[in-house]
């Protein structure tokens, strides 16, 4: 009896691997029948639905990256910086805003202008937002988010005088440059000589020579005739 048993285990064993080659067989034959060889090509659709948690909080750093500086300095530098892109991609927006908008004698060149500046301004809030991440933070990005974020003032929906759309962008170029001092100084301090760059390099002066060609648009002074 007991050489029976033992001669009878294997096949009862070996049933589920020979059912799970049936179930297999048959999945090759139906994705033959379909013209389909390989894996399936159906975009796995709505997994935003019952999601998992997310890969990292936003207003947190993470240790991935070994860049030589302590978490509280990268978490310092990282909210200096959220605010900057928030206010960049303000400023980025009235540009594109003006640029459409834009009216008067000065049309043609402001036009060309505001558009210069629009880009010049995209630039670098891909340079924050990617200094943001090195760091190990989070980058703020959709439209109502920088909208909770940004210290510039919002503009109205209506169409103004060229005069007052720089006048407006004047304000927003000096809320950020006042800001790049501030921040700058605390980077420096802190040894975070990358952000300290960044913020000096690149976001300083391009902001100072944008005031520079704009706000020359507003000075008074006679169109045909020197007084």
């Amino acid at each position: 009896m007991a050489k029976t048993t033992a001669k009878n285990a294997p096949a009862t064993a070996a049933a589920p691997v020979a059912s799970a080659s049936k179930k297999a067989a048959s999945s090759k034959d139906n994705s033959a029948a379909n013209g389909q060889t390989g894996p399936s090509v159906q975009p796995i659709l709505n997994q935003q639905f019952n999601a998992p948690a997310p890969l990292q909080k936003y207003g947190t750093v993470s240790q991935r990256l070994p860049i030589g500086l302590d978490a509280n300095i990268r978490q310092e530098s990282v909210e200096m910086l959220n605010q900057m892109l928030a206010d960049t991609c303000s400023i980025r927006d009235m540009y594109k805003k003006h640029h459409w908008q834009v009216v008067g004698p000065t049309f043609y060149q402001l036009h060309l202008l505001f558009d210069k500046h629009y880009e010049e301004q995209d630039a670098l809030i891909d340079m924050i937002a990617e200094r943001i991440q090195i760091l190990g933070g989070v980058a703020v990005a959709m439209a109502a988010d920088i909208a909770e974020v940004t210290s510039i003032p919002r503009p109205p929906r209506d169409r103004e005088e060229a005069p007052v759309q720089v006048s407006r962008l004047l304000e927003a170029h000096q809320i950020i440059l006042k800001n790049c001092h501030d921040f700058a100084k605390r980077a420096d301090e802190s040894g975070d000589d990358g952000t300290n760059d960044l913020i000096v390099s690149n976001v300083m002066r391009t902001n100072e020579m944008q005031v520079w060609f704009v706000s020359e648009h507003v000075v008074d002074t006679p169109l045909a005739r020197a007084e």
